[in-house]
């Protein structure tokens, strides 16, 4: 019987928790005007880069957690074309 590293076992189970909401609108914010958040693989900051969501720009959110390996807050979203997860702290309700 295999076992997945823990960070896999989260993506897993908040990727299937996260398909079933409605969508919510986000703006990115709290970073300087010419910064941008990374859309990451995993909800950890050690996890691969998948794009980058500059400061001021809308994206879709599918659910956010706290229960990550750090204890931080990150939200499954989407930008063009890039579905990923990004830090909570930058994205305010729009």
């Amino acid at each position: 019987m295999s076992r997945f590293p823990p960070i896999l076992a989260v993506v897993l189970i908040l990727a299937g928790g996260a398909s079933g909401r409605a969508a919510e609108t986000f703006r990115v914010e709290g970073l300087p005007r010419d910064d941008s958040l990374t859309i990451r693989e995993a909800p950890d900051a050690g996890a691969p880069a998948l794009g980058q969501i500059p400061a001021g720009r809308r994206v879709l959110g599918f659910g956010c957690t706290n229960e990550t390996p750090s204890g931080l807050t990150w939200c499954r979203v989407t930008f063009e074309r890039t579905l990923g997860w990004a830090r909570r702290r930058y994205l305010t309700p729009d």
